[in-house]
């Protein structure tokens, strides 16, 4: 019932921002960010409440992370409003607000499993709790970089470009360290603590490099060769892609050490 009030605000904030989506002018809706906050609030404090409960950081389940993945991109979204150096885009807003609603639907579906019980052995690790949230952290700004990326392919204006390609490199350029340190370096350290090794070419380990490639892709065209084209956009695109299956086609399609989160 407490998730339900946590994606009842989510689903506040994205009317009030359609509304004003459709505005002619730049004014900003005043009531989202507190919505926001408010259910981001609700959803870290159930990660608290569970966490006590089980005795350990409630990150080990497909609902957990869920529902703090939701929450940190909302999170975003309130801090991608009140900074001064990018363009503010109603659409980037909406189109994060709508992220983090997708994530909480999903986390609230029948489907999946809510009991707050503790991990097993191999997930009592305080490596796992840094590696699953920096991960999910890092993706929570490829989801800014993913709406980003679509704003600048759907766009006709080249000043819009410049402003929604300028949002996508700096989504991509902080949450990229992010990831690598979540997904790669501390999740290979915790590996090796729960399995005895470093690395398994398990399916989710896999995927999790594909998506670092592909971002490491991205990076390379935008710096090196320095395209700021639908190319670089692309790539943003298929990376968050990457990020998607990596978390949930992984889980349900190719079984393998990562099949219990």
């Amino acid at each position: 019932m407490i998730a339900t009030i946590g994606f009842i605000g989510i689903i506040a904030a994205a009317a009030v921002q359609v509304v004003y989506l459709f505005r002619k002018d730049d004014r900003r809706d005043p009531a989202s960010p507190w919505l926001q906050a408010a259910a981001a609030a609700v959803f870290l404090g159930i990660t608290v409440s569970r966490s006590l409960a089980i005795g350990f950081v409630a990150l080990t389940s497909t609902y957990e992370s869920l529902l703090f993945y939701s929450a940190f991109i909302m999170i975003l979204a309130i801090g991608y409003r009140l900074q001064k150096k990018l363009h503010y885009s109603k659409v980037i807003a909406f189109g994060s607000t709508m992220g983090a609603l997708v994530m909480a639907a999903i986390a609230s579906s029948p489907l999946l499993p809510k009991e707050a019980l503790p991990p097993i052995p191999a997930l009592r690790s305080l490596w796992l709790v840094i590696h699953v949230a920096l991960s999910f952290i890092g993706e929570a700004f490829f989801v800014i970089s993913f709406v980003a990326a679509l704003a600048f392919l759907l766009a006709k204006d080249d000043r819009r470009k410049i402003e929604f390609d300028r949002i996508t490199y700096t989504a991509v350029a902080v949450g990229y360290p992010i990831f690598t340190a979540g997904a790669l370096i501390f999740g290979a350290i915790w590996a090796e603590q729960a399995w005895g090794r470093w690395w398994s070419w398990d399916p989710k380990e896999t995927w999790a490099l594909i998506t670092w490639l592909v971002y490491t892709l991205y990076l390379h065209v935008r710096l090196i060769m320095k395209k700021k084209d639908a190319t670089a956009s692309w790539i943003a695109v298929v990376g968050f892609l990457c990020t998607v299956f990596t978390f949930f086609g992984v889980n349900y399609l190719l079984p393998g050490l990562h099949s219990y989160g």
